[in-house]
């Protein structure tokens, strides 16, 4: 025993210090007949298949153009916010923002996309939208013609596609798309089925005083109106608009007694003629923009007489805005040449605040809300007095509270576009 264990360590000690391999028996060589020779044979086959394959595939590779690097480009998105529709346009090349007052710019659709429009198969008409050159760099919203309400970013800012820059400022015109002050300047309301009243509430710019307060108190869903006659109307109405308001022009008209009633400078009179009226008229509407439409400051005589009301009327139906009668005036003409001329036109159902008179007031907005429960809508007028004011805030926040809506006055008109 003793002797084998020390021929094991001898043998030990001598594998230890040979070389790696020596005296290893020789491997027999692998025939093609055998197991291992076709194992082998298939093993170098899938190499040189895979070797054959990655050639191949780095071959096509090469083949194929390499993509070009993409250039910083404005590339034209679909947004949707509410019930208001807007493309924007987005920089893509990271250009800052032009030094400036920091507001996004706003451009319509024409202006700011080359627009092609072809017919398919079918016959149905196919618009395209496609990024046009601009000179000034940075993000722009781009808008398309058929959208009710404006951007809030931008409500206080007039849509170039609807505006027509002339010595008496700019004026409202209808796009080349078809856009209207009288839908871009809307403000949007919820169209559920139920009752809905507007309020009109005029006469600011007319105090300073007077209108601060209007449009601080009063619920933003009450459409208010600028006197054409008025002061500082630009920076009011711009206040107004960034809260979402909707806003009129009141431009006043010749009233029976005229000159012992008088509406102020501006009156557009029977006696004038058409050419002095419209000029008239185009001061009024140049000294603000953003406005669905015109309601009348009095007006009595002038509003029914067909010859001199007749001018006023064609020229508003070119502009895309509204028409609202006050109600004031029995014998007014401006339902029926709305209805000719294809006027977006509505009436007021009652005047709130002939009297002064704050238990006056809230009687009549309760008759407003019977009319509109009856009819499904109703139109109340009334003016920037404070009574007034006070008495419509505190009513319409009430009436909202038992399901009435209070909505912007251009929903309430009857547009014969619609």
């Amino acid at each position: 025993m003793a002797a084998e264990r020390e021929s094991g360590r001898h043998s030990l000690s001598t594998d230890i210090h040979q070389p790696l391999g020596k005296d290893r028996p020789a491997a027999k060589s692998a025939t093609p007949g055998t197991p291992r020779g076709r194992g082998r044979t298939v093993m170098l086959s899938l190499v040189a298949l895979l070797i054959l394959g990655a050639g191949g595939f780095v071959a096509w590779q090469s083949r194929i153009p390499a993509p070009a690097e993409k250039p910083a480009e404005v590339e034209v998105a679909q947004k949707t916010a509410d019930d208001t529709s807007q493309i924007e346009i987005i920089d893509q090349g990271n250009t800052p923002e032009p030094a400036g007052t920091g507001e996004m710019k706003s451009q319509s659709g024409q202006s700011g996309a080359s627009i092609s429009t072809s017919l398919d198969e079918d016959g149905r008409e196919i618009t395209k939208f496609t990024p046009a050159e601009r000179s000034e760099p940075g993000a722009v919203l781009l808008s398309p013609p058929d959208r009710v309400g404006q951007d809030p970013r931008l409500a206080h800012l007039p849509d170039p596609a609807i505006i027509e820059s002339t010595p008496d400022g700019d004026l409202p015109v209808i796009g080349a798309l078809g856009e209207r002050a009288f839908d871009i300047y809307a403000r949007p309301w919820s169209g559920a089925r139920g009752t809905r009243i507007a309020i009109l509430v005029g006469g600011l710019g007319l105090s300073q005083t007077g209108t601060q307060y209007a449009l601080q108190k009063l619920p933003e869903e009450v459409t208010v109106a600028f006197a054409a006659n008025g002061n500082s109307l630009m920076r009011w109405m711009q206040d107004a608009r960034r809260n979402g308001r909707e806003i009129m022009l009141q431009v006043p008209f010749e009233p029976f007694d005229y000159p012992r009633t008088d509406p102020g400078r501006g009156t557009l009179t029977v006696d004038a003629g058409a050419e002095a009226n419209l000029a008239n008229l185009h001061k009024a509407m140049g000294e603000i923009t953003n406005y669905t439409g015109i309601t009348n400051f009095m007006g009595g005589r002038f509003l029914s007489d067909p010859d001199a009301l007749e001018p006023v009327m064609r020229d508003i139906s070119t502009r895309g805005i509204m028409f609202l009668d006050d109600g004031t005036s029995a014998q007014s003409l401006t339902d029926r040449f709305s209805r000719t001329l294809g006027i977006p036109f509505a009436a007021s159902d009652i005047l709130l605040d002939g009297k002064q008179e704050r238990g006056y007031i809230l009687e009549k907005l309760d008759d407003l809300e019977r009319i509109a429960r009856r009819n499904g809508q109703a139109i109340g007028v009334a003016s920037a007095f404070e009574v007034s004011v006070d008495a419509i805030a505190v009513w319409a926040n009430e009436a909202k509270a038992r399901g009435i809506e209070i909505v912007g006055v251009a929903a309430l008109a009857d547009d014969p576009a619609r």
